[in-house]
């Protein structure tokens, strides 16, 4: 045995020794970024960091900011729907897709595409269709519905579902690949055996199909929940964090805070907080689902 601990160390060493600077680059820049945030997240720091510990004051000034609790809202309602609705409608158009439809090549291709566009010419091009004096709302009045009202970006009540409505539009179609591509991999021997069976269609892919896809579910929601955390400059285009401060979102809070207001100590507080959000949320997951396959 231990002899041939060297031996399972050498081998592929060439891959080992390439992966060193990649390994110690995320371990420096992450881990140690991180660190550097929280530890500043005590201190009140203004434009410049500084190891001036006040306790938790930048932290209790945070939660008692109205912009802050408001984004925390706006990211709670904008996370949750978008979980749901791409998922949905993502699945949905792949199903649709795997029916071996004639074009298939060219609807998978305009579905994607959005997702090939950045998300300010996102946020650019809808802040442009929802403007009632020239999109959406001013398109149909003209068809002769005077009493038509769709404004969203300009009523703060629902702004936070115009920037849901563009990120659907841009997000949901890599969505819709990842579900294609799990679909494909279900073997077909399972489609003709429950078309023996008599199990109607649905039935296949709720208690089948969909289980099946587990793994491709999980990768989906990282995908998803990442962006959503990191929303800031689809917001940044399409509504500025308006009317007033409806649309703010944490990760404008943080970068304004920072480079706006100058004030670095609220600024790695509040960041410091969404990292805590993740962690909460990424640590039982990983713990559920590696840590139980090792116990198996």
């Amino acid at each position: 045995m231990p002899s041939e601990r060297p031996s399972q160390l050498l081998r592929n060493l060439s891959a080992k020794l390439a992966s060193v600077p990649m390994i110690l680059t995320a371990v420096v820049v992450f881990l140690g970024g991180t660190i550097w945030t929280i530890v500043h997240s005590f201190t009140n720091s203004k434009l410049l960091p500084r190891l001036n510990f006040v306790g938790l004051d930048q932290y209790e000034r945070l939660w008692s900011n109205d912009r802050w609790l408001v984004s925390i809202e706006n990211l709670a309602i904008y996370g949750v729907l978008s979980l749901i609705f791409s998922l949905a409608i993502g699945f949905l158009l792949a199903t649709l897709l795997d029916q071996k439809i004639r074009f298939e090549d060219t609807f998978r291709t305009i579905f994607l595409y959005p997702f090939a566009l950045s998300f300010i010419v996102t946020g650019l091009v809808w802040q442009w269709l929802l403007n009632p004096d020239f999109g959406v709302q001013s398109v149909i009045r003209r068809l002769g519905f005077e009493g038509f009202v769709f404004d969203p970006l300009y009523d703060a009540d629902i702004v936070i579902y115009g920037v849901l409505i563009a990120g659907l539009w841009q997000g949901t179609g890599l969505v819709m690949c990842l579900m294609l591509a799990g679909l494909r991999g279900i073997d077909e021997d399972i489609w003709k055996a429950a078309r023996i069976d008599g199990i109607p269609t649905w039935k296949t892919y709720l208690f089948v199909v969909i289980p099946m896809m587990r793994p491709v579910f999980i990768t989906t929601l990282v995908i998803i929940a990442a962006g959503i955390v990191k929303l800031y400059d689809l917001v940044v285009a399409q509504t500025g964090g308006g009317p007033g401060i409806a649309s703010e979102v944490p990760a404008k809070y943080v970068y304004d805070m920072m480079f706006l207001a100058q004030n670095l100590g609220q600024g790695f507080a509040a960041s410091t907080m969404m990292l805590l959000s993740v962690a909460v949320i990424l640590i039982p997951w990983a713990y559920l689902e590696f840590g139980g396959r090792r116990r198996v």
